[in-house]
């Protein structure tokens, strides 16, 4: 069964800004676990994007600071991901993460993270 839904995935122009969101079918409450922004773009790894712990403390990719923002809306269920000023090498697939590891801190390793959506894909153009 399918848990972690994203969407927003589109093309943009080079400065643009996009929101790609992830919904959680099961019901679970999204604060109760740390929950991550992941992307993986063609012919490279998987790299963690942008974090957030079950107390809203964020981390984000030393390349999205300041462009990216991690929010969460518990009472949708729903993980957010803004992004602004995109840059052609933000195209990737883009998926969303939850850790119901106890201790979990939001990090961008993706070993600590034990459910994954299926991902919506961001194209940015120059």
């Amino acid at each position: 069964q399918v848990d972690l839904v994203e969407s927003g995935g589109d093309s943009v122009q080079s400065g643009g800004s996009l929101r790609v969101s992830c919904v959680s079918t099961s019901g679970l409450v999204y604060r109760r676990y740390c929950m991550g922004w992941f992307r993986r773009a063609p012919g490279k790894e998987r790299e963690g994007v942008a974090g957030i712990d079950s107390d809203g403390r964020t981390n984000y990719a030393d390349s999205v600071k300041g462009r990216f923002t991690i929010s969460q809306d518990n009472a949708e269920k729903t993980l957010y991901l803004q992004m602004t000023s995109l840059k052609p090498e933000d195209t990737a697939m883009y998926y969303c993460a939850r850790s119901t590891v106890v201790g979990c801190s939001g990090s961008l390793q993706d070993y600590e993270y034990n459910y994954w959506g299926q991902g919506t894909q961001v194209t940015v153009s120059s």
